[in-house]
């Protein structure tokens, strides 16, 4: 039985994806800002979750270096919102990776 592997280019962005949310509170903070649906500072953030603003911004940057959350300098300060197009291709990773044909639209961000 044949069967193609998934490139590895690919499943090297899905293993950095998965990564990225093997932390429940980087979970919560993807979900905070895709359910605010508008950009927020860290010290929004921070007053949002309860956690430090070091350990936020620790995750900002993890979930920023997968592209699930976009920065946008605002004079000196730094706002965050979701990557809809990004977030969105995350339930397809987690089918292909479970055997699932992968979808026509590719689904990767970039």
């Amino acid at each position: 039985m044949d069967v193609e592997l998934l490139d590895r280019t690919t499943a090297a962005e899905y293993a950095s994806w998965f990564r990225a949310l093997a932390d429940p509170s980087r979970v919560q903070l993807v979900e905070l800002l895709a359910r605010h649906g508008a950009p927020m500072s860290v010290g929004q953030i921070v007053a949002a979750m309860g956690l430090a603003q070091s350990t936020v911004s620790q995750h900002l940057m993890i979930l920023a270096e997968v592209q699930f959350v976009l920065v946008e300098p605002v004079g000196n300060a730094r706002y965050y919102r979701i990557n809809t197009d990004c977030v969105s291709g995350f339930p397809s990773a987690a089918d292909v990776v479970m055997g699932k044909p992968a979808p026509a639209t590719g689904g990767k961000c970039s």
